[in-house]
C-alpha cells in the first residue's frame, strides 16, 4: 500500500525535475546552438526555451558581443631585411553561431595564425621607414584579408589595429640620432629665418621712419611758406586798404605834407646808413625851419639874417 503511494510521488517529482532542468533562458546578446541526437537542430535566440530531455543538447553557447583579442608580438622581416616585432589587436563579432560552432575547430587560434601570416606578407613588401609610417595601410590590408577568410566561420572582423612596432635597439638608437639631427637642422633653419625677418623688419622700420621724417619736414616747410605768404598778403591787403581809405577821404595838400614828414621821420629812425631825401621834403623842411626862427624872434632884422651865411633863403 505504501509503495503504491510513494511510486507515483517519485514519478511526479522526477517529471518536474526533468522539466525544470530542461528549461533554458537565453540572455541578451547570446545564442545557443542546439543539437538533437548529435546533429545540428536549431539556434536559440534571446528568451525562454525547452529542450527534450536526453534528446536535445546545448552544443555551444555563443556570445554575440564584440570581442577583442590582443595577440602577442610577432617577429617579421621588412623588405630591407630588418627584423621587427609587431603586436596587433583584432576586434571581431560573431554573426552566425552555427558557422562559428562548426566552421573551425579553434576560431581564436585560427584568427591569430591568419593575422600573423598576413602581417608577414604585408611587412615583407615594405621597408622599415614605410612600415613605421604606414599603420593605416597595414591595418586596412589585414582587416580585408581576415574578413574574407572568417566569413566561412561566421565571424565579422570590424577593426584591426597595429598596437606596437618595435625595431631592434641599435635601429632605435640610429633613428633617435637621425631625428635629433633633423630637429637641430630645423631649429637652425627657423632661427636663421627669424633673424632674417627681424633684420628685414628693422630695415623697413628705419626706411619708413626716414620717409616720415622727410614728409614731416616737407609739410613743415610748406606750412611755413604758406604762413609767410599769408602774412605778406595780409600786409599788402592792409596797405591797399589804407591807400583806398586815404583816396576815398580826398586829403588836402597839408595832410599829405604832414604824412610825408611822418614817413621821413620813421625812415630817419631806422638803422640805414644812407637816406635819399626827395627835393620836395628838403624844401618843406627848410621852410619849416625858417618859419620857426621868425616866430621865435620877430624883431630880428633882415640884415642880421643876411649876415648868417647858413640862413636859408625863402623864395616865393
Amino acid at each position: 500500500m505504501l509503495m503504491s503511494i510513494i511510486a507515483p510521488i517519485i514519478l511526479i517529482v522526477l517529471i518536474i525535475w526533468l522539466i525544470i532542468t530542461n528549461i533554458r533562458i537565453v540572455p541578451q546578446a547570446h545564442a545557443y546552438v542546439v543539437e538533437r541526437l548529435g546533429a545540428y537542430h536549431s539556434t536559440w535566440q534571446v528568451g525562454l526555451h525547452f529542450k527534450i530531455p536526453l534528446i536535445d543538447k546545448v552544443a555551444k553557447k555563443v556570445s554575440l558581443k564584440e570581442h577583442v583579442i590582443d595577440f602577442p608580438p610577432q617577429p617579421v622581416i621588412t623588405k630591407d631585411n630588418v627584423t621587427i616585432e609587431i603586436d596587433t589587436v583584432v576586434y571581431f563579432q560573431i554573426t552566425d553561431p552555427k558557422l562559428y560552432a562548426y566552421g573551425v575547430e579553434n576560431p581564436m587560434a585560427a584568427i591569430e595564425n591568419l593575422t600573423a601570416t598576413t602581417l608577414r606578407n604585408i611587412i615583407g613588401e615594405l621597408e622599415l621607414d614605410g612600415t613605421l609610417t604606414s599603420r593605416e595601410h597595414i591595418n586596412g590590408k589585414i582587416r580585408v584579408v581576415l574578413d574574407e577568410a572568417t566569413d566561412a566561420w561566421g565571424i565579422k572582423i570590424n577593426r584591426v589595429e597595429v598596437k606596437n612596432i618595435n625595431p631592434p635597439r641599435d635601429i632605435q638608437m640610429a633613428m633617435e640620432k637621425q631625428m635629433r639631427a633633423e630637429r637641430e637642422r630645423r631649429e637652425a633653419i627657423l632661427r636663421a629665418e627669424g633673424e632674417k625677418k627681424s633684420a628685414i623688419l628693422i630695415a623697413e622700420g628705419n626706411k619708413e621712419a626716414v620717409i616720415l621724417e622727410a614728409e614731416a619736414a616737407k609739410q613743415s616747410a610748406i606750412k611755413a611758406a604758406e604762413g609767410e605768404a599769408e602774412a605778406i598778403r595780409m600786409v599788402q591787403k592792409a596797405t591797399a586798404d589804407g591807400l583806398r581809405m586815404l583816396s576815398e577821404a580826398n586829403p588836402t595838400q597839408e595832410v599829405l605834407t604832414i604824412k610825408s614828414l611822418d614817413a621821413f621821420q620813421a625812415a630817419a629812425d631806422g638803422k640805414a646808413t644812407k637816406l635819399i631825401i626827395p627835393s620836395e621834403i628838403q624844401s618843406i623842411a627848410g621852410l619849416a625851419s625858417s618859419l620857426s626862427e621868425i616866430i621865435k624872434d620877430p624883431a630880428r632884422t633882415g640884415s642880421e639874417r643876411a649876415a648868417r651865411p647858413d640862413s636859408p633863403k625863402i623864395e616865393k
